[in-house]
């Protein structure tokens, strides 16, 4: 099992820029202010070939234990509580702080292993910084630089020294080394995120701000995890969490609420938590859309639903805070979810619908239930004689409509991937496919081979039919 190391100190010290660093991706949101970061975030990091659990954490507060930044607090020293190796970090171009000395206290206390690291020390500040560092009485400062990636073979060597571990053979390390050379790794990071594996199914909670997401994951995961509380917006970054359900390995994506387009602009730091959203979509294989009981299916959920079939996700409807609806609304309310999700959401026509209370815990299983079917689903493959069969009834039902005064004549038809459920048309004008026509089409698909509230799509292909022999006749 890798060791655990996690990042703490006072707000907008460099945290996040440290754990994008040595993670090897941009995850954290970074942004020149403080509290960014405001939950905790895990990832698998190395430094020359010393591989490692880095765990990101929220700024250090003086505060009141109920207050966000309390709250926020609390989940830091989780954190540290959890880590084998603690990294303090304070800032060398503002100096050490009495906050930084009280907390210093806190990590000390812990009875942790620490390494004091002086983040923004490219400078001649920053070496003034080191030796007033030295007072905090945590043995040997370590100057760096997150941002220029200076002072990570300094850290690397008080890695090894405070978990007593071997340092990898020096082949691997020397490898490793000229790799983090690079001026600035970050500048080359790759925008893609690893493939999706199939043993570990990725679920992103999405929605809009304030419906319950942070709590929903609380309750299935049995622990404060993430951060909650009435403030609506307090999850910034897209938390992604391993958790085990019944046989599956999942991975449950928590992600920043999301507002009209025209109210987020405007703040720069909800825009980059917006786009860390959307790539929790892209990038997941199911998405649960929690929607707030009391105010279902309103044009951002409608907008959301768009963006997840677009990705061609699978997808859940949770309808949650449903204890607030009256027992006798109940039924007319699910009619109406049901009816606008067939008029507004065509793409998820039958649309798996959960309600559930995240709050009191009630049925949060079913939500888990209703993911791991609807992935089954994404995943479904049709035979492709079943389909070709259905589609000669299909088009003896309904003759496919002239395009530009000539017919559209459909050869045949074939699966051509799953995830979602895409279908390859072969005709003789490819571009003569109506929409009308397409919609008839999945409708039917959807209905025959049981693939409801799924995203599916057909592909036009001009091509030969394979089923044909030379003559045209079919074999």
């Amino acid at each position: 099992m890798k060791p655990v190391v996690a990042i703490i100190g006072r707000p907008n010290v460099g945290k996040s820029t440290l754990f994008n660093r040595l993670t090897g991706k941009r995850h954290a949101l970074v942004a020149d202010v403080p509290g960014v970061t405001r939950d905790r975030r895990e990832g698998d990091a190395e430094i020359s070939g010393f591989e490692f659990t880095l765990t990101d954490t929220a700024g250090l507060e003086e505060a009141d234990a109920q207050s966000l930044a309390g709250r926020m607090s609390a989940q830091t020293m989780a954190g540290l509580a959890q880590a084998d190796v603690v990294m303090l970090m304070v800032d060398g171009k503002v100096g050490i702080l009495p906050t930084d000395t009280h907390f210093a206290e806190q990590v000390r206390v812990s009875g942790k292993k620490v390494i004091l690291l002086v983040n923004k020390s490219e400078g001649k500040r920053g070496g003034e910084a080191v030796l007033e560092a030295y007072s905090m009485g945590l043995g040997e400062p370590v100057a760096i630089s997150a941002e220029h990636g200076e002072g990570m073979g300094a850290l690397y060597d008080a890695l090894i020294e405070a978990l007593g571990a071997q340092e990898p053979e020096a082949e691997a390390r020397g490898a490793k080394k000229k790799r983090a050379k690079r001026k600035n790794p970050l500048l080359e990071l790759p925008e893609e995120v690893e493939a999706v594996r199939d043993d570990i199914i990725q679920i992103a909670i999405v929605g809009r701000p304030n419906v319950g997401k942070s709590t929903f994951i609380n309750k299935i995961l049995g622990e404060e995890r993430v951060l909650t509380g009435p403030e609506a917006g307090i999850t910034r970054d897209s938390i992604a969490i391993p958790f085990q359900y019944k046989e599956h390995t999942l991975k449950l994506v928590d992600t920043a609420g999301m507002r009209k387009k025209a109210r987020v602009v405007s703040d720069k730091l909800e825009v980059m938590a917006v786009n860390d959203t959307r790539r929790s979509i892209q990038y997941a294989q199911v998405v649960v859309l929690m929607v707030d009981a009391t105010q279902p299916l309103e044009k951002q959920d409608n907008q959301i639903a768009s963006m997840i079939a677009e990705e061609g996700r699978a997808c859940v409807l949770a309808l949650n805070k449903w204890d607030l609806i009256a027992q006798g609304d109940r039924k007319a309310l699910l009619e109406e979810v049901e009816y606008l999700i067939n008029k507004v959401m065509p793409h998820f026509r039958g649309l798996p619908v959960v309600t559930l209370s995240a709050e009191r815990g009630k049925d949060v299983d079913k939500v888990m239930e209703a993911c791991l079917r609807i992935y089954d689903i994404w995943n479904r493959r049709v035979p492709t004689g079943a389909l070709n069969r259905w589609l000669e009834d299909a088009l003896q039902r309904h003759t496919p409509p002239l395009v530009s005064g000539r017919r559209l004549k459909v050869k045949y038809m074939t699966q051509a991937k799953t995830r979602p459920p895409t279908f390859a048309l072969f005709v003789n004008l490819k571009d003569g496919l109506t929409d009308a026509y397409a919609r008839y089409l999945i409708a039917g698909l959807r209905e025959t081979f049981d693939l409801p509230g799924v995203p599916i799509r057909i592909l036009t292909r001009a091509g030969k039919n394979p089923y044909e022999e030379e003559d045209g006749r079919k074999s």
